[in-house]
């Protein structure tokens, strides 16, 4: 059973995501929150798999609760996906620094929402790859040039090869197939890539492979 807990102000939004994730065999809605402070604590009560972040509460908002969070070690199994009204959010940027596993857009599909339950559940980040790619190039071009990271230093050529193409959002599958290698090697190289890096995630890994200057944002269409 996946444990989701629903942090929104809006008491319409969480009565919806609840009917609808209850609705579901294998999902079951632990909590509520309607702040962030609030969120952080359900989230040290309760240790949910899966957290529905908005990322706009009134005191302490949703960016806030990622980070604190993340940073707890006794949350480290917790997932977390930002909730959005506008694709396009620098807040959003600064969650998946700050430990967030992905994101929606709030008007997202019912069918798209549970699917992102379980894929967070299940170890899985960057939700809607291809809005997250185009976000995070969106502002990384208004950052400075990046200077080479030392952190890279510790990866073999090939980890930083698999790390460039993660941040390009491709699966494992893809990388496999670019790579000419297993499913299982190229999963295997992105968990080493992850661990060196301390990456909580591989949307943690895409914002390093951006941060760092290994991807440079604006060749991606």
């Amino acid at each position: 059973m996946i444990k989701v807990l629903l942090a929104d102000d809006q008491v319409l939004v969480r009565a919806g995501f609840r009917a609808l994730l209850d609705a579901q065999s294998d999902i079951e809605v632990v909590g509520e929150a309607s702040d962030g402070e609030e969120a952080v604590a359900q989230a040290r009560r309760l240790r949910p798999d899966v957290i529905l972040m908005d990322i706009r509460m009134p005191g302490m908002d949703g960016l806030t609760a990622t980070r604190q969070i993340a940073a707890d070690e006794r949350l480290d199994g917790v997932r977390i996906v930002i909730l959005t009204t506008f694709e396009l959010d620098e807040y959003v940027f600064e969650a998946l620094r700050g430990g967030a596993g992905g994101f929606l857009v709030k008007d997202t599909e019912p069918v798209e929402l549970i699917h992102a339950v379980r894929a967070v559940a299940a170890g899985d980040a960057l939700l809607s790859p291809s809005v997250t790619r185009r976000l995070i190039a969106e502002f990384a071009t208004r950052a400075k040039e990046p200077a080479p990271s030392p952190r890279l230093n510790a990866l073999t050529e090939r980890e930083r090869e698999v790390m460039a193409l993660v941040g390009e959002g491709l699966t494992n599958e893809e990388i496999a197939a670019r790579l000419v290698v297993s499913p299982a090697t190229a999963k295997t190289h992105v968990s080493r890539t992850m661990v060196k890096l301390g990456a909580r995630d591989r949307a943690q890994l895409v914002v390093f492979a951006y941060e760092s200057g290994l991807v440079k944002p604006g060749w991606l269409s």
